[in-house]
């Protein structure tokens, strides 16, 4: 079947080059006149989207008009936002900005740790964020994730856009078609970060700066916001030096339902029925700090030769506490509880009592996680020689290093409520589960640690790095093929996570006496569970973040040697190869390129296993000093070859009506954390997540037809079609393993062995379709609507559900602008799409809308106000389990943030 889709790639660009040639021959036939009227059109359109590019663009009206120039004058299919467009939109990161663009998906999550406030990836056309390749002016950019499971378990290569404030961008530009010279890695496309450059200023000396604060309504408090800008450049134009800095602080609350471990089987009345395992009133807080800056130096000191050094560093300073206090019906019932008032749908008790016996009728699981941060920062040189008016060449060094640290977790497990009552009653997929369970849940009374637990993985440092060296070359020609360019880059990738300890209870201490634990105590807000429509325990009591680290000095196992948690500890290393050539053409009303990129990668992986790895060249053990053990550690080789053809072609049919056609074979690596076998288990629920080192590189064949009609400088009405066929997608499976259960064999003295069901990568086929629409109309001279829409259908084989896929996408905007005002309403969509596998089960995120506005007056020149208020609508994100096979579409989690005000005085001068 790949190599079907091979050869149907490589006809559609052969004929696209039979196209080309053809038109090159008639282009040929062109009178000298007809030549130099194309040549100055093509200059003056040129001049005018060099003249809109500098850094003095001001107003939404003229960014958008430089977005869709640039976006027209492209020889690809691309997407486009300036930087006056990002200052002007509801955007505190890149991905805010991003999201408004068609075919493009936002998430504010990486992993299993639920929907936030702020977008955290990008993805593109109906695919996961894996297959989209984020650069920062074409180069990699390494990333690393504050949340402690996106450090540990399978997240992926996307960049966490949490940590790129949107103050940096000068210009993005989506890449919906591949070219040779572009990096691979985005079988998707890529989305390429254009960072301000000194020279590119009109005056000599720029200075800015911003000064405000952001209140969120949840937490109930105001937090400051800065950032500052220092531009300067020689009056000859051979020196430019620019720095920035910015400080974001803001508090967060998320007020959360959660259905944990799944959904458990019973026996009655002859049939077997499922009920909800653990359901818990989640409150999450934090405060994060994102700060840090960049530099640019540009040197000319040759009119032929231009130097660029430039870097960035950022850092979100995450501390985080969650709180889950749950009703544990599967304990409540096997110690002997007795189920009455049951209501049933299907196969599912959707309400029921439960009282008596002797097992604990609540969980509850308390983690504070100090000094949790994620970091990025890169440096690069950079060499532009332009030999003489044909030839030109590019030098590039550089390396990006991003990390994501787990310094501390200091955790607690409670049983509650031995003995008393619980009842839930479930009110479908919309509104949150009514849940009681008692008789005390204000305060810790009835606490029972014996039922319970300590653990939480300590000292966890994930390190993201890359090192890069590159060379292009373009040489310029008369006519039709107006060029051809050429290049090599090198570049060593290591991404790691060789430390972690797993804490356990200190069975020498007092952890299982009631009275050994503080007893002074706070409660969750009053209110909680109103935002979200539940009907739920409130003012539930909980220890503070500090006496959390009192209870964990006291009673916790955090020995370096025999609890090093093996199961988490894991090395990636790349070198990957990539040689290009691609022939790029302009004729007369036509356009494209054709090029081939060959990319060549060696693997070194190494993960630990509890046997040996018989796909490995080596595997190093037993390792017995750990108590979770033994283990093995493996070493694994793995080296591919592919050749990527691509080609694009732009035909003018008027002025105003452009048509684009594109094919190409694009790749992307399978992600880091899931080629490492690193395996993290929850023994409560004998489920587990882990990585697979025999993983394929993903190949996509890629289709793209798009029509756009420019019928005024801010108005664009377009329609594209696509079609990517993927070979090696990696989807995910569950199969069953056996592992040392560690909390069973603590309370039973000796190493007790179970079944857990392990959800690990795997490599599948599928298919993604869509269509985007997109529809931009200036309205008079102030005035202005942008919308779009994307349709997307993907399966992968077997009629499974491709991860990240929402059939449906819409955004809509509206603005207004004069001399002294602004203000923008936007609105997005995205329909319910696949997330990942979670306790035996897929799970899916429902659909979700957001609406954002901002506002800004121009008190005077070097003055002006702003206001963005983020998730006006204060959206409640859903989940839901889906097993077809037993209990069908049931909850899984429900998440409000609130909704988020900035207030801004920027300063220009």
């Amino acid at each position: 079947m790949s190599h079907r889709k091979t050869l149907l790639a490589a006809s559609i660009i052969a004929g696209l080059w039979c196209v080309s040639g053809a038109l090159y021959a008639q282009d040929n036939s062109q009178t000298s006149s007809q030549a130099n009227q194309r040549n100055s059109a093509e200059q003056a359109n040129k001049e005018k989207i060099k003249e809109l590019s500098t850094i003095t663009v001001t107003g939404i009206r003229s960014s958008a008009e430089l977005s869709l120039d640039t976006k027209r004058a492209d020889n690809t299919h691309v997407e486009v936002v300036s930087a006056e467009d990002i200052g002007k939109l509801p955007a505190k990161n890149v991905a805010d900005t991003l999201q408004r663009l068609p075919g493009v998906n936002i998430s504010s999550s990486s992993a299993s740790e639920g929907a936030f406030d702020e977008v955290d990836r990008v993805s593109l056309r109906g695919t996961n964020p894996s297959m989209t390749q984020t650069t920062i002016n074409g180069h990699t950019v390494a990333t690393g994730d504050w949340f402690v499971l996106n450090q540990v378990q399978t997240v992926g290569r996307s960049v966490s856009f949490s940590l790129l404030p949107s103050e940096i961008v000068s210009q993005v530009v989506v890449h919906k078609t591949s070219e040779a010279s572009l990096l691979e890695g985005g079988s998707a496309g890529s989305v390429d970060i254009i960072t301000r450059k000194p020279l590119e200023y009109a005056k000599q000396f720029t200075a800015e700066a911003s000064v405000g604060g952001v209140y969120a309504d949840l937490p109930g408090n105001v937090k400051p916001q800065f950032s500052g800008l220092f531009n300067y450049k020689s009056a000859d134009n051979t020196f430019g030096a620019l720095v920035q800095a910015f400080y974001e602080e803001r508090s967060l609350q998320r007020d959360g339902q959660e259905v944990v471990g799944g959904y458990n089987s019973i026996p009655l009345n002859g049939k077997t029925y499922y009920y909800p395992n653990e359901i818990g009133n989640a409150l999450f807080t934090q405060t994060r700090k994102r700060e840090g800056g960049a530099f640019d130096l540009e040197w000319k000191p040759t009119d032929n030769l231009t130097l660029n050094l430039d870097g960035f560093y950022s850092q979100m300073k995450a501390d985080n506490f969650n709180r889950n206090y749950m009703l544990w019906t599967s304990n409540a019932l096997g110690g002997g509880g007795q189920l009455t008032n049951v209501q049933t749908q299907g196969n599912v008790i959707t309400a029921g009592n439960i009282a008596g016996g002797t097992g604990a009728y609540g969980v509850y699981d308390q983690i504070s996680r100090p000094g949790a941060k994620s970091k990025t920062n890169y440096i690069t040189l950079t060499a532009d020689w332009k030999v003489n008016d044909k030839l030109s060449f590019r030098g590039e060094v550089g390396t990006t290093h991003g990390s994501g640290d787990s310094p501390h977790q200091d955790v607690i497990e409670l049983g509650e409520n031995v003995g008393g009552s619980g009842s839930w009653s479930m009110n479908g997929l919309g509104t949150p589960i009514n849940w009681n369970e008692g008789p005390v849940n204000n305060n810790q009374s009835t606490m029972a640690p014996s039922f319970g637990w300590i653990f939480g993985e300590q000292g966890i440092h994930m390190v993201d790095k890359e090192t890069w060296v590159k060379g292009d070359g373009e040489l310029d020609f008369d006519g039709p093929l107006s060029s051809v360019q050429f290049g090599g880059r090198y570049a060593t990738h290591t991404r790691d996570s060789l430390h972690d300890i797993a804490q356990g209870p200190n069975f020498a201490s007092a952890w299982q006496n009631p009275a050994a634990y503080p007893g002074a105590y706070s409660n969750y807000p009053s209110d909680f569970g109103s935002q979200i429509g539940a009907n739920v325990p409130g003012s539930v009591w909980y220890f503070t973040p500090a006496q959390l680290a009192q209870i964990d000095a006291q009673f916790a196992n955090r020995n370096p040697v025999t609890r090093f948690y093996w199961n988490d500890i894991y090395k990636v290393k790349e070198k990957d190869t990539a040689l290009y050539a691609q022939a790029n053409f302009d004729g007369d009303r036509w356009g494209g390129n054709f090029g081939f990129r060959y990319v060549h990668t060696a693997e070194t992986i190494n993960d630990a296993t509890t046997n040996p790895d018989p796909t490995a060249s080596s595997a190093v053990g037993p390792i017995t000093t750990s108590a979770f053990g033994p283990y093995y550690w493996n070493t694994i080789h793995h080296s591919y070859n592919k050749v990527l053809p691509s080609a694009n072609l732009k035909f003018d049919l008027t002025d105003d009506v452009i048509a684009r056609f594109a094919a190409s074979q694009t790749l992307t690596r399978p992600d880091y954390s899931a080629l490492a076998g690193s395996v993290s288990l929850d023994d409560l629920t004998h489920t587990g997540a882990g990585g697979n080192p025999g993983l394929k590189p993903l190949v996509s064949t890629n289709f793209d037809a798009a029509l756009e009609w420019y019928f005024a400088p801010r108005g664009l009405l377009s329609g594209s079609v696509y079609e990517m066929s993927l070979s090696n997608y990696v989807n995910f499976a569950d199969v069953q393993r056996v592992y040392k259960d560690i909390q069973a064999s603590g309370n039973a003295g000796h190493d007790v062995f179970a079944t857990y069901t392990v959800t690990v990568p795997s490599n599948t086929n599928g298919n993604v379709k869509g269509v985007e629409l997109t529809y931009d109309q200036p309205i008079g001279k102030n005035w202005g609507v942008e919308t779009n829409y994307t349709y997307a259908n993907a399966r992968a084989s077997g009629g499974a559900p491709l991860q990240g896929t929402s059939k449906n996408t819409f955004n809509a905007s509206v603005y207004f602008e004069n001399d002294l005002f602004n203000a923008r309403l936007a609105y997005t969509y995205r329909s319910s799409f696949y997330d990942t596998v979670s306790h035996g089960a897929n799970y899916f995120q429902a659909g979700v809308g957001n609406l954002a506005f901002s506002a800004g007056y121009k008190i005077n020149d070097w003055m002006s106000v702003t206001f963005d208020a983020m998730n006006l609508n204060n959206p409640k994100w859903r989940y839901y389990y889906q097993d077809n096979n037993t209990f069908g579409k049931q909850p899984y989690a429900f998440y409000v943030n609130g909704r988020q005000y900035y207030f801004n005085l920027r300063f220009k001068f």
